[in-house]
């Protein structure tokens, strides 16, 4: 790009989980393998999965995994706007890495979304002064005509910085056509100038047969097609909230490997309600031998040999659910006999003896699980933090997220959290991601449970989701027409794009 700085795309949807975080991230790994400094950029994020970057700001954990595909440090400017859900009908507004109140979701269309708009131009006019190209990705679908007014994250963003527009399409969930030539024709004319095209997501089978009906939409619409993705099966990179209501049963993998040891080692995530940083199992996940599975029944507890209590952005709500599910009582039942249970943030949380929360549920006192001797507090001011430690007789860093503050009272140290026979809690996310604090603890784990599982000597997490981005840069580089998608990138939406009727009701 010739060193000249403001090049951007909008990676924009037909729906929900299209492709739009796995595009933008391997769009981002291809420019840079090019010599392209680049930069992910999303105005809105609606996402419990996040991190905090090394001056403290808490953004989207998808943004995070993009600027790894780009290579730079995360900031708070890649992710201006975050909302975390606490409820169907109210998030929690983190405004440029600070959390700055709860909003329902008609206060934030109603009028606190479209304020924000200057704050999200701002941010993205500031990467663009300094990166050769921005790759934006959109949210939901940009035809959302009842929420087009207070837009900020979609056609907002792109009319705002005269960006161009991309349009992904999952295939594999059917009516693709429609589903672009919809999306055109619902925006208005300005909008639609700044439609360039579209790209074709998680195909499988011959391309040849797909290509009459490419060459039909070009005819309805004036629109090319920029590339096919084949469907990928096991890229177990971050998503945004990619497994829903649907994770009773989920089986958490990255690789396929035997295992190392004569056993294999079986995780049971309890899939709790506003469940955060589901990526905390990722890493072991990646372990040849380890079996990670969401589950939210009693009974698919025992035969785990290691049962984790997730983040959740509803402590008290989650630790009902455990009490409802039967849950609970197999925790406590899993504890009196020694089996291993790990607790992360709010895991951690739940396995305490008393919390007290006048923040996040406004509960008042409750009672914990009493696993682990400590009380909690919800304090008004979020937790964010990167901290390094050793633990285990290894090296290991992660970040903290939470508003309860934790006053261990007891127990062996483990982390910044305390550990009682195999019970162990931590309000550190990402530890795993440590390789020799997480072989050392499973190889506890395997003693504590019986089990002949040996952790492979050279699994790295890190090389593998370096493996995995360069896999998306590989995607782009072989299935699309890098040569247009480059144009596109540095010269904005070609002139003279045709309407298609009716355009916005």
């Amino acid at each position: 790009m010739s060193g000249r700085k403001g090049g951007g795309l909008l990676v924009a949807g037909t729906t929900s989980d299209a492709g739009k975080s796995v595009v933008t991230a391997g769009i981002c790994r291809w420019l840079v393998r090019q010599g392209v400094k680049v930069a992910p950029f999303k105005g809105q994020n609606m996402s419990l999965n996040s991190f905090v970057t090394r001056e403290g700001a808490e953004i989207g954990r998808a943004q995070a995994m993009q600027a790894q595909a780009a290579r730079v440090e995360p900031s708070a400017l890649m992710n201006p706007v975050l909302l975390k859900p606490g409820s169907d009908r109210s998030s929690q507004v983190v405004l440029m890495g600070k959390p700055v109140g709860e909003l329902s979701a008609r206060g934030y269309h109603g009028g606190r979304q479209e304020a924000l708009l200057g704050t999200v131009v701002e941010c993205l006019e500031e990467l663009r002064g300094t990166y050769e190209a921005v790759i934006c990705e959109g949210a939901g679908s940009p035809a959302e005509i009842n929420l087009r007014r207070t837009d900020i994250v979609n056609m907002g963003i792109a009319r705002a910085a005269r960006l161009p527009v991309l349009v992904v399409g999952d295939i594999d969930r059917g009516g693709v056509f429609a589903s672009f030539f919809g999306t055109t024709a619902l925006l208005s004319a300005a909008d639609q100038e700044l439609i360039a095209g579209y790209l074709v997501n998680k195909f499988r089978g011959d391309v040849s047969l797909l290509e009459p009906g490419l060459d039909m939409l070009h005819g309805l619409t004036g629109r090319r097609t920029y590339g096919v993705l084949p469907y990928a099966h096991g890229l177990g990179i971050d998503e945004e909230d990619g497994l829903r209501v649907s994770l009773r049963g989920t089986v958490r993998e990255s690789v396929l490997a035997p295992p190392v040891g004569e056993d294999v080692l079986r995780v049971a995530v309890c899939a709790v309600p506003l469940m955060s940083n589901f990526t905390d199992v990722d890493a072991l996940a990646a372990e040849p031998g380890v079996v990670v599975r969401f589950v939210d029944r009693a009974e698919e507890l025992v035969d785990a040999d290691l049962v984790i209590v997730p983040g959740t952005r509803g402590t008290v709500r989650a630790l009902d659910w455990l009490r409802q599910r039967g849950l609970a009582d197999a925790l406590v039942r899993r504890a009196a006999e020694g089996r291993p249970v790990l607790g992360i943030c709010g895991g951690f949380q739940m396995l305490a003896e008393h919390i007290d929360d006048e923040v996040e549920s406004r509960a008042g006192a409750v009672d914990g699980l009493g696993l682990l001797p400590v009380r909690v507090r919800f304090a008004a001011e979020k937790t964010l933090a990167r901290p390094v430690g050793e633990a285990l007789g290894e090296p290991v860093e992660g970040y903290e997220i939470h508003h309860g503050v934790a006053d261990v009272l007891g127990g062996d140290v483990f982390l910044d959290g305390c550990r009682v026979g195999a019970v162990r809690g931590t309000h550190w996310h990402g530890s795993l991601e440590s390789d020799g604090f997480r072989r050392a603890f499973l190889r506890e784990v395997a003693r504590e449970a019986g089990r002949r599982f040996v952790p492979a000597p050279d699994t790295c997490f890190a090389a593998l989701r370096e493996e995995q981005l360069d896999r998306l840069g590989d995607l782009i580089e072989e299935h699309t027409d890098t040569g247009a998608l480059l144009h596109l990138i540095e010269s904005g939406a070609p002139a003279g794009l045709p309407f298609i009727a009716p355009g916005a009701p």
